[in-house]
C-alpha cells in the first residue's frame, strides 16, 4: 500500500487519542479500571483479595478486568461514530481523502490503544505477585501471560463491537446500551444456553460460539491460534459491519 495510506490513517488516528485524552474520558477510564481491580485485590476484603490468597496468583485480576471493560470499553467507543453522526461532522469526514477503512481502523485502534493503557499499569500487580510467592516467584508467570493475551483480544473485541453499534446510531447513550448488550451477550450468553443443555451433541458448538470459553482457555497459559483465530474473526465480522453501516449512508 502506498505510505501516504497509513499517514493519513495515522493522523486521524492521533486525533482519536487526543479527543480521549483532552475529553478526559480516556483518563477517566483508565483511573476507573485501576481503581476498581486495585481496591478488589489489594485492599477489600473478598474473594478477589489476592493477599487472602492461600497461592500466589493473579487469578482474581482476568476473572474481574473483563466485567469492567465490559462497561468501560462500551463508554469509550460510543462516541466514536455517534458524535460524528450528531453533529454531522461524519459528512465532512468521509469527503475527505480516507476510505471507509482507514477511519474504521483510526477509530477501533484509538480505542486499543487505550486499553493497552489501563492494561499496562496492571503489570505492577505481577510484579508484587511475584515478589509476593513462596518461595519469590513461585507462580505460574504461563497462565499469568496466557490471560494477559486473552484479556487483550477480548478487550479488543469489545472495542471493535462497540465502534460497530457507535456507527447505527446518533446517540451516544444507545449506542452504550447497545454495545454492553452485545458486549454481555458474546461474553455469557452462549455460556448460559449452553448450561441448559437444550441441543444435545450441539452444546458444546454453542459454548464454543461465546468468548468465555476461548478466554478461559487462554487463560490456562496455552496460547492456541483456535482461540486467537476466535477473537481476530470477532473484530474482522464486526469492522466488516461498521464498513456497511458506513458504505449504506452513501446510497
Amino acid at each position: 500500500m502506498h505510505p501516504k495510506y497509513f499517514l493519513r490513517m495515522y493522523a486521524l488516528f492521533k486525533k482519536e487519542i487526543s479527543n480521549f485524552l483532552s475529553s478526559l474520558i480516556g483518563i477517566m477510564v483508565i483511573v476507573v479500571f485501576l481503581l476498581i481491580t486495585g481496591l478488589f485485590l489489594w485492599v477489600f476484603q473478598s474473594g478477589f483479595n489476592v493477599l487472602d490468597s492461600v497461592y500466589a496468583n493473579l487469578d482474581s485480576l482476568f476473572v474481574l478486568a473483563p466485567w469492567v471493560f465490559l462497561f468501560l470499553v462500551p463508554a469509550v467507543t460510543m462516541r466514536s461514530f455517534a458524535e460524528e453522526n450528531r453533529t454531522g461532522t461524519i459528512e465532512m469526514l468521509v469527503t475527505k481523502p480516507l476510505s471507509d477503512w482507514q477511519i474504521i481502523w483510526a477509530k477501533f485502534l484509538a480505542g486499543v490503544a487505550l486499553v493497552l493503557l489501563a492494561l499496562i499499569p496492571t503489570f505492577i500487580y505481577y510484579w508484587s505477585v511475584y515478589q509476593l510467592g513462596m518461595p519469590k516467584g513461585n507462580l505460574d508467570s504461563g497462565g499469568i501471560w496466557g490471560s494477559y493475551i486473552g484479556l487483550f483480544l477480548l478487550s479488543a473485541s469489545f472495542v471493535s463491537i462497540g465502534v460497530f453499534c457507535s456507527s447505527l446510531t446518533n446517540n451516544q447513550i444507545l449506542a452504550f446500551i447497545i454495545s454492553v448488550f452485545l458486549c454481555g451477550f458474546l461474553l455469557i450468553g452462549f455460556e448460559f444456553i449452553y448450561s441448559l443443555s437444550l441441543f444435545g451433541r450441539v452444546d458444546l458448538f454453542i459454548q464454543q460460539l461465546g468468548m468465555n470459553a476461548h478466554y478461559s482457555s487462554l487463560s490456562r497459559g496455552v496460547v492456541d491460534t483456535r482461540d486467537v483465530l476466535y477473537f481476530l474473526s470477532v473484530i474482522a465480522l464486526f469492522l466488516s459491519a461498521t464498513k456497511l453501516v458506513l458504505a449504506s449512508r452513501k446510497w
